[in-house]
């Protein structure tokens, strides 16, 4: 098994900061591409970024020129950095990681999500 688990949410002013992690452990050979994904209440889950192994990255329009993904293969670890957020930001932010876990192949895991919320 895998689990993700993300930190860094909360609450901010628009214009503010706030910087994402979500670490992978478990069963874990390597993991190819990771990414951020969000929820709006009463919305469909939208991509966010994401970044491969190698670190070629891919963002959603809204996210592009704000938002900044990376990770660290070492730990097993991706992160996004979130600056002049706007309210049309706040959601539920869920991590993703495509991992493969070797004689099992390879399988989509999530983390359980972390709110953010920007206010006005």
């Amino acid at each position: 098994q895998v689990q993700l688990v993300e930190s860094g949410g909360g609450l901010v002013q628009a214009g503010g900061s706030l910087r994402l992690s979500c670490a992978a452990s478990g069963s874990i050979f390597s993991i190819n591409a990771m990414g951020w994904y969000r929820q709006a209440p009463g919305k469909q889950r939208e991509l966010v970024a994401t970044i491969t192994r190698g670190g070629s990255t891919n963002y959603a329009d809204s996210a592009k020129g704000r938002f900044t993904i990376s990770r660290d293969n070492a730990k097993n670890t991706v992160y996004l950095q979130m600056v002049s957020l706007k309210p049309e930001d706040t959601a539920v932010y869920s991590c993703n990681a495509e991992v493969d876990q070797l004689l099992v192949g390879v399988r989509d895991y999530w983390g359980q999500g972390t709110q953010v919320t920007v206010s006005s």
